[in-house]
């Protein structure tokens, strides 16, 4: 059933609150311009020229102001202390031999040129360690092109400080496959985006105060898990790449311009297991995936709470299973953008769906699962569907005038949204690694899941009430 509001309504909403934006395509890498620049070789570029092929380079404390290129297979080991400034010039180590190590340097000072994609660490051979380095006021962090079977490991990379859309990815991957990312650490960069590379495996990092904490286009077969995500625009964004295993993350407060803890767009052959979703502005947001029918898009034992929305589907989506997944208390637990049916999704498997928080049902035989169908189909709801500006009337006394008026009126009463024929009347119970978190991640996952199941007890212990 059409809900139409004033013009006058919709005039004040919409100058009200801004249009939610879709993320943006980068460009193509540009390829590497700084040819000559590492010609004028400093003292480590001076014993890299000396030593023999996979010798092992030990560099003591100071500050080495110079820009090194490594063409042979060579071991290169940072002491405590041994910094490489880039002088606010140029990219700083360029690593041009297969097989190369680069550890424990604190790498600082690159150039601001975004045309030129000034970077602190560049990779153009295979099979490079890159682990236990501090990149420091970097335009670009780690950029590795065409380099597959490299590992990045335990690395903190800093960007600059600059308006986010002048900053570099603190971390890209170009055409590397097999490559392995794990217990790095970025902030205050742009993203860390893998670009048609597969076979990839992405555990145990962290991101937070950048655009995208992760960003996949055309890559696929990667295992994304045990990362903490937060406090980005977005977490994490899934474009045209298929074959990606999503478990035992933490998306937490990325409420950027879109703030999705993941968005999935034309992904395909994708499961979704054992996450965090918390203080968001979506959940989760599904936009044409899966992209096929080979194989439903799986989404289960995640937590989703306390978001603005829980699930946001575009009318496009389809074919996705929901079941033994937590809803708890998000101020929309599913939302439909614009026009149309979640006919194509299902929110359970077999005798199992999930546990909603605003369920309102009971379970008479005691058997775990609500006697009655968990439906949605809030007046106010279907309203903000069609309309987004009106969420400014949440928790308003608009929006209680709205529900009464589609409790009494059974004619302007909305279609189901959506339906649970399973319900679960207590959460599921869903084990989180902390071996990414920081201390902050940990305590806020064990408070929502404190919450979640102090929640559940009234809930249950009431609904038991009202049939004894």
């Amino acid at each position: 059933m059409k809900h139409a509001c004033t013009p006058i309504l919709i005039a004040v909403c919409a100058s009200l609150c801004g249009a939610v934006t879709t993320p943006t395509k980068h460009d193509v890498p540009a390829p590497p311009r700084n040819v000559g620049v590492f010609a004028e070789r400093g003292e480590i570029g001076r014993r890299i020229a000396a030593a023999k092929e996979g010798a092992t380079i030990e560099i003591g404390p100071g500050v080495y102001r110079e820009h090194i290129r490594i063409d042979k297979r060579v071991t290169l080991i940072g002491r405590p202390g041994a910094v490489i400034d880039g002088a606010g010039s140029g990219d700083i180590v360029e690593i041009a031999a297969a097989g190369v190590t680069l550890r424990g340097f604190t790498v600082r000072n690159t150039g601001i040129d975004l045309e030129q994609e000034n970077a602190a660490i560049r990779v153009l051979a295979a099979d490079a360690v890159i682990e236990d380095n501090v990149l420091d006021d970097v335009l670009f962090g780690i950029d590795l092109r065409s380099a597959p079977g490299g590992v990045v490991r335990g690395n903190r990379i800093g960007g600059k400080d600059l308006d986010i859309a002048r900053r570099g990815d603190g971390l890209r991957l170009w055409r590397s496959d097999g490559a392995l990312i794990e217990h790095n650490t970025l902030h205050d960069g742009r993203d860390a985006i893998l670009w048609y590379s597969s076979g990839i495996t992405v555990r145990g990092n962290r991101s937070d105060n950048c655009r995208y904490g992760l960003h996949l286009m055309f890559s696929d077969d990667v295992v994304i898990e045990n990362n903490a995500l937060e406090g980005n625009s977005v977490g994490l964004y899934l474009m045209y790449s298929s074959g990606v295993e999503i478990t035992g993350n933490k998306f937490v407060r990325n409420r950027g311009p879109s703030g999705y803890g993941i968005g999935l767009k034309e992904a395909d052959r994708f499961s979704v297991r054992d996450n965090l979703f918390t203080g968001n502005r979506v959940g989760v947001y599904l936009d044409g995936s899966p992209f096929t029918t080979k194989q439903p898009g799986v989404f289960t034992k995640n937590i989703l709470a306390f978001n603005d929305i829980g699930v946001m589907f575009l009318p496009s989506a389809r074919g996705n299973e929901f079941f033994e997944n937590n809803f708890i208390d998000n101020i929309d637990q599913v939302s439909v953008a614009g026009r149309g049916s979640l006919d194509g999704n299902r929110f359970w498997r077999g005798e199992r769906g999930n546990f909603w928080s605003d369920y309102t049902g009971y379970d008479r035989d005691r058997d775990g699962v609500g006697d009655f169908v968990h439906e949605s189909r809030t007046l106010f709801e279907s309203m903000t569907d069609r309309n987004p500006q009106m969420r400014l009337f949440l928790f308003s006394p608009a929006q209680q005038a709205i529900e009464f008026i589609g409790r009494a009126l059974p004619a302007v009463r909305p279609e189901a949204k959506f339906e649970d024929e399973v319900p679960l009347m207590t959460p599921v119970d869903i084990a989180f690694s902390s071996e990414s978190s920081s201390a902050n991640g940990i305590a806020l996952g064990a408070t929502s899941v404190g919450l979640l199941g102090l929640g559940a007890g009234v809930l249950l212990g009431a609904r038991k009430e009202g049939i004894s």
